[in-house]
């Protein structure tokens, strides 16, 4: 079937580098002769008809810009079938021929639904700052957040180490730890909790025992926010339980990371997969993510990417652990 009509929306958590996504997919649609229409605010816009036609000055500008200009919402609706009734009828009203959808594992649960309830061709890009998706080495928007992490505890050491604070940051990541641990290596941070790995209470201490032994108890510890002990400000509860004497604060980054300028990477891999997602509703692909494995292209099935977590490196967490010490 020629795809003459493309829909295209962002789902879920903004991220940086969404804007390049749906830049390259109008791009690649009107090279391949397909108008493209933006869906605002996700799936609710597509229950609710806030659609509009996309073109070379919808999308010029935008490339370097982060959250996304078609909006996002959270949408319960969606979940049902009947609200996914309402969103194919809304489909067949414009004569969309396939759907673009970005953003992360809720979103394309959503888009695997449709696609499957209706027999409508789907293609999912990985937008989510976690990078926690399965088919994919990077998710679009986690360099961009790890740099964010980066560049926010850079300037903190400063401070700690100026007062002899201990810091305890706590970033993203609710169920996964890619961020903490990316961006606690990049940082020298003197320990990095994340969910994956337990959290030994003692093996903490220790660690802050040695650190204190040559620089007088300033540091940085970096925690996901999912990670098995609470969060940091229950780590900085454990440890001025055990050592009173320390001068502790704690920073919770929160949506900074979710937001600013995609790094080149980000605006790089986002252009790559949009293109892609357009080419393969154009080929006859659907019910798949987008991916980028060892710097080629992957398609996998939304089953697949869905049903499937995908673990942070175990060699990096030694790493991490090893270079702290």
């Amino acid at each position: 079937m020629k795809m003459k009509r493309i829909g295209v929306l962002t789902s879920g958590g903004d991220t940086p580098g969404m804007n390049a996504a749906i830049r390259a997919v109008v791009k690649a649609g009107m090279h391949y002769g397909a108008e493209v229409y933006g869906i605002y605010k996700g799936y609710y816009g597509l229950i609710h008809d806030i659609i509009k036609p996309l073109d070379g000055n919808s999308v010029y500008n935008i490339i370097h810009r982060g959250g996304t200009i078609l909006k996002s919402a959270r949408c319960k609706e969606f979940k049902t079938a009947e609200g996914r009734e309402k969103a194919f009828e809304t489909l067949k009203k414009y004569d969309i021929d396939g759907l673009v959808v970005i953003g992360g594992d809720g979103t394309l649960t959503g888009a695997r639904l449709l696609g499957k309830e209706h027999d409508f061709p789907v293609i999912g890009l990985p937008g989510t700052i976690d990078n926690d998706l399965y088919g994919t080495d990077y998710t679009i928007g986690y360099d961009t957040a790890v740099n964010t992490v980066v560049a926010a505890v850079d300037k903190i050491r400063d401070t700690a180490h100026s007062h002899d604070r201990l810091f305890i940051v706590e970033v993203m990541g609710r169920d996964a730890g890619f961020i903490a641990l990316r961006s606690g290596i990049a940082t020298g941070a003197e320990k990095i909790l994340i969910p994956e790995a337990k959290t030994f209470i003692e093996d903490l201490y220790e660690s802050l025992e040695k650190g204190k032994s040559h620089d007088e108890g300033a540091g940085i510890i970096i925690v996901a926010e999912g990670d098995d002990f609470g969060g940091a400000l229950e780590v900085e509860k454990k440890i001025r339980e055990k050592f009173p004497d320390y001068d502790i604060r704690v920073s919770i980054l929160g949506h900074i990371q979710r937001g600013g300028a995609p790094t080149a990477y980000d605006r790089v891999l986002a252009s790559g997969l949009g293109y892609q997602a357009v080419k393969a509703l154009i080929d006859g692909k659907r019910g798949m993510m987008v991916g980028s494995i060892n710097r080629k292209i992957e398609f996998t099935p939304f089953e697949q990417t869905i049903k499937y977590n995908r673990p942070v490196n175990v060699e990096l967490h030694t790493i991490a652990e090893i270079l702290a010490l």
